[in-house]
C-alpha cells in the first residue's frame, strides 16, 4: 500500500458532499492554515479541540489561532526523526547462516498507550466502537496503529484527545481498508449525523495536519501491531478481531 497522492485544487462545491468525503480520503492537498472565518460556525467545543494541538487539557476553554497549529506542525517536522529510526532482525536461521530484514523502530511511548486506554472511555469514542458491530474500521489492527500514529506525532501523550483519535483512525482506515461508507461513519459520530455535511471539510484538512506532522509514515507492520497489542493483551479493546466481511 503506497502513500495517498496529493490532490489538486480543491474541486466544485457544488459536489454532493458524501460524494466528495469518499473521493477526498486519499487526497493531499497543499497545506494552509485554516481561517478563523472558516470554522466559526463550528460548535464551541469542536472548535477548540480542532485548532489547539497544545490545550492544557481536553476541556480547555481558550480558543487557539489557526498560526499556533501551523507553529506545532512545523516544530515536529524539524526533528527530522525518521531517516535514523531503523533496526534489524533476524527473519531466517539456515545452517551457519543469518538472514534479517531492516525494519523502522517503533515509534509509540508509554504515554501513549496510557492515551489510547484513556481515550477508549470518552464516551463518543465508545459509542463509535459499539456501533461498528462488523470491526470495518475499528478492529485491533486498525486500533494499534492509532497508537502507532500518536508515537510517531510525538505531542505529549495526556493532550491526545478525541479529535487525534478519529484523525489516526481515519489514516490508518486510508491505509488498510477501501470502504468510503464505513470512514464515512467517523463523520457523524464526531461531527454529528446533522451537521457533519457542513464540517467534514474541516476534519480533512486537519488529518492532512496530522499526516504532515507524521512525516506522511503511515505503514504500520502486522508484528508492530501485535507488540503493541501484547503489552496489555488481557485488554477488552484486543478482542476486538474481525471474524468476516459480511
Amino acid at each position: 500500500m503506497g502513500l495517498p497522492e496529493v490532490s489538486s485544487e480543491q474541486k466544485d462545491q457544488q459536489k454532493d458532499p458524501q460524494k466528495e468525503a469518499e473521493d477526498s480520503s486519499f487526497s493531499l492537498s497543499e497545506k494552509k492554515a485554516i481561517p478563523e472565518h472558516k470554522i466559526s460556525g463550528m460548535r464551541g467545543q469542536m472548535t477548540r479541540k480542532l485548532l489547539e494541538a497544545k490545550a492544557a487539557s481536553q476541556e480547555s476553554s481558550s480558543s487557539a489561532s489557526s498560526s499556533a497549529s501551523s507553529e506545532i506542525i512545523c516544530k515536529l517536522m524539524s526533528q527530522k526523526r525518521w531517516h535514523q529510526r531503523t533496526m534489524w532482525t533476524v527473519n531466517h536461521i539456515e545452517g551457519t547462516k543469518l538472514r534479517m530484514n531492516r525494519r523502522r523502530k517503533p515509534s509509540y511511548r508509554p504515554e501513549d498507550l496510557e492515551a489510547f486506554y484513556r481515550l477508549l472511555e470518552d464516551p463518543i469514542i465508545q459509542s463509535f466502537l459499539e456501533a461498528d458491530t462488523f470491526l470495518k474500521v475499528s478492529d485491533k489492527y486498525l486500533l494499534s496503529m492509532v497508537v502507532e500514529y500518536f508515537g510517531r506525532v510525538q505531542l505529549p501523550g495526556s493532550l491526545y484527545n478525541r479529535i487525534h483519535f478519529f484523525l489516526a483512525l481515519y489514516i490508518a482506515s486510508d491505509m488498510e481498508e477501501d470502504s468510503p461508507t464505513s470512514k464515512r461513519s467517523i463523520f457523524q459520530f464526531l461531527l454529528g449525523k446533522e451537521h457533519w455535511t457542513e464540517l467534514y471539510k474541516e476534519f480533512l484538512k486537519l488529518k492532512m495536519e496530522f499526516f504532515h506532522a507524521m512525516e506522511y509514515q503511515a505503514w504500520v507492520t502486522q508484528e508492530l501491531c501485535e507488540e503493541i497489542q501484547a503489552q496489555n493483551p488481557h485488554h477488552w479493546v484486543w478482542s476486538r478481531e474481525r471474524q468476516c466481511a459480511p
